[in-house]
Order: C-alpha cells, then sequence, then structure tokens
C-alpha cells in the first residue's frame, strides 16, 4: 500500500527545494455551471445559487481558484460525470479560462448524485493517479476497509444486527508523487446530515438521528483506511467536506464522537493520529471562538450560521514539514478582509470556504507539536 517512488522527470527538475500548496474546496452548485460538452455557462441567466447570475459566479470562482494559486485542489461538488457530461472536460476547460497551473483533472468512482469529488492539479509539480484500496465487499457489505465503491457493514444502532452503508459520493484515493517524494490522498464528502423530508418533529428527530448515524459509520470505514495507511507507513492526507465538527449537534451526545475525531484517530496513540489544527481548536475550545469554514443562511431565523466541516488531516510524518494550514475566510482572514476583490470573490463563489495545506521543502521541515 505504500505510494509510488518519484518518478520521471519530477525527479529531476530540482523542485524538491520547493514547498507544496494543496487545497480543499466545496463548491456549491457548480455543476450547474456547465453545459453538457463542459463549457462553463458564462451568461447573465440566473444561477443555482441564490440571488448570483451564472457569469458573476464563474468569475468568483475564477478569481478565488486564482488567489489559491495551489499545486492541487480537491474540489468537493465537482461537476457531474455522466452519460453525456464529464466532470475532468468542464474542469480542464474552467481551469484554461481561469489561466490556472493546476490544469488537469481526475476522479475516481463517479458518484450516485450530480456532484463529484475531483483533483485539479498542476501537471508540471505533480503527477496523481486513481488507485483505490481495499477488496471488494459482496452485496451484503463487508466490515474490514473494503473499497469505497462498494458496501461497509456495520451494526448502527447496537441491535446485534450489522446494517449496510454506502458512500453516494465514494472518497477518491490517490497516489500523488512530486519532487520532495510520495503522498496519499483521500478526498471525501461523508453525508449530510440534515433531515431532509422530514414533516414533523418526530421525523426530524428520527431522520437527523438516522443520518449522524450513517455519517459516523462513513467515517469509521474512512477511519480502517487510514490506519491501514498508517501501518503502511504511507505519508497521508485526508481532505474534504466531512459534514461534521466537534461540538456541532445535539446528536453527538447520543453517539459519544463526532465523525471527526474518529477519523482523526482523537483517543488514539500519536504515531495513529492524524492531525488538524482547526480541528483540535474545536475539540479544546467548547466554548468561545472557534474556527468556520461554511456559512449558511437559516431562514426561519433569518441569521448566518458559521459552521467549521472542511479539514486537511495529515499524518504524523507530515507534521515535519513545517505544515501551514489556512482558511480562506472572507471575515475571519485579516488579509482577505483587507482585499474587498477576494473578499467578494469568496462570499460570490460558494457556502464554503477554502483551505490550504501549506507543506515545507523536505530538507527544510520542521516539526509541528501533535
Amino acid at each position: 500500500m505504500a505510494g509510488d517512488p518519484v518518478k520521471g522527470g519530477l525527479a529531476k527538475t530540482g523542485l524538491a527545494r520547493r514547498g507544496l500548496r494543496l487545497a480543499t474546496y466545496n463548491v456549491e452548485w457548480f455543476n450547474a455551471l456547465f453545459d453538457d460538452h463542459g463549457r462553463p455557462l458564462a451568461d447573465p441567466q440566473p444561477a443555482q445559487r441564490y440571488g448570483l447570475t451564472r457569469d458573476r459566479q464563474l468569475a468568483a470562482l475564477r478569481t478565488v481558484f486564482a488567489a489559491l494559486d495551489a499545486d492541487g485542489i480537491m474540489v468537493i461538488e465537482a461537476p457531474d460525470t455522466g452519460s453525456r457530461r464529464s466532470t475532468t472536460r468542464a474542469l480542464e476547460q474552467f481551469a484554461a479560462g481561469a489561466g490556472l497551473r493546476a490544469r488537469r483533472a481526475i476522479i475516481g468512482y463517479p458518484s450516485e448524485t450530480e456532484q463529484e469529488i475531483a483533483f485539479l492539479f498542476d501537471p508540471d509539480h505533480l503527477a496523481a493517479r486513481h488507485d483505490p484500496q481495499g477488496a471488494p465487499a459482496p452485496r451484503h457489505g463487508a466490515g474490514d476497509a473494503p473499497r469505497f465503491d462498494t458496501a461497509f457493514r456495520y451494526d448502527l444502532d447496537a441491535d446485534g444486527v450489522g446494517e449496510v452503508i454506502r458512500f453516494s459520493k465514494p472518497p477518491l484515493e490517490l497516489a500523488v508523487t512530486h519532487a520532495g517524494g510520495a503522498l496519499r490522498l483521500i478526498g471525501v464528502h461523508a453525508k449530510s446530515k440534515a433531515p431532509h423530508g422530514a414533516q414533523n418533529g418526530a421525523e426530524l428527530t428520527r431522520i437527523a438521528i438516522d443520518n449522524r448515524r450513517k455519517q459516523l459509520a462513513q467515517c469509521l470505514w474512512l477511519r480502517q483506511r487510514v490506519m491501514a495507511h498508517l501501518g503502511a507507513g504511507d505519508s497521508l492526507i485526508v481532505m474534504g467536506d466531512l459534514n461534521d465538527g466537534p461540538g456541532l449537534d445535539d446528536y453527538e451526545k447520543l453517539f459519544g464522537h463526532s465523525g471527526v475525531e474518529i477519523v482523526l484517530g482523537h483517543d488514539g496513540p500519536a504515531d495513529l493520529r492524524l492531525h488538524d489544527p482547526h480541528a483540535m481548536m474545536a475539540l479544546t475550545q467548547r466554548l468561545g471562538v472557534a474556527p468556520s469554514t461554511a456559512r449558511f443562511f437559516i431562514a426561519p431565523q433569518d441569521r448566518w450560521f458559521d459552521a467549521l466541516l472542511d479539514f486537511i488531516m495529515v499524518s504524523p510524518d507530515l507534521c515535519a514539514r513545517a505544515p501551514r494550514w489556512r482558511i480562506w475566510h472572507p471575515h475571519d482572514d485579516p488579509a482577505i478582509a483587507a482585499n474587498p476583490t477576494l473578499q467578494a470573490a469568496l462570499l460570490d463563489a460558494s457556502d464554503h470556504f477554502p483551505v490550504t495545506l501549506d507543506l515545507a521543502p523536505v530538507e527544510t521541515g520542521a516539526r509541528v507539536p501533535i
């Protein structure tokens, strides 16, 4: 399971002295901004994103992606792949129009929805391939880290009978090489816990608890894969939208842990824990200021709600490469707040904000305490 060695020209470019920037970004209604040929719909027609036109949202996204200037971006809710549509075609045409150096796109298993998980990367600095792990599970599921496009079996309600869990959006597993070495990336979009379809209070509670169980089961499945990679000595990064955060809802008390804590291995030994400083802030600061990566309008309360949903979790060895995390929040980041153009673009582009991780060159890394 260990990552591939650096191959070809990447190892000969002298870029081992160059750092690495990775990002995760959930783009709301990205799919609705392209036609079936993957061409951006840069017109004044209304966007699916409330209150915007398609050309305005696309312009905002071009500004944000250009400002990120990342070597690789895990795009959550990327455009659809199906019989007529192609995620990679849409993203690569978007990148070309925006003049991005991250201009090559790759996906894994297509989802059951119109949202995919994709990786947009700079082929001059990275090589990436879809490299799924685990054995395919039978229809009734398997309990030992099966392949993400099959089924996981887990007893969600402690009744002695295992339920079959599937990802509607199978995590994207990548083997990535760059001049500084090899990485394993897992892009994830875990199940939403929102009680969609509830008709009354009792249904709302029932659906919310059922969705929370499924979200936690997906995180347990993901944690099994994390443990296998850490056991193999892989440099691992788990990135994306977990639709969860410590203390985010009342049902966490019912189950004891958040999904984020499970994926991190928060209660485990240091060498088997992943690290994300924003998750740790939320875990240790139950009261007071907490980071957020998403902003939603709650109509019944007529107010905005901030949430920490998006993470970049790294394996212990990567903490020796002076990692620096940044949430590109239009109000909380002083540099962005001082840049009205970028601030407005972030608010127009999506209801989530990007998160970036900068890794120093291998020879200059300094360990971050975990």
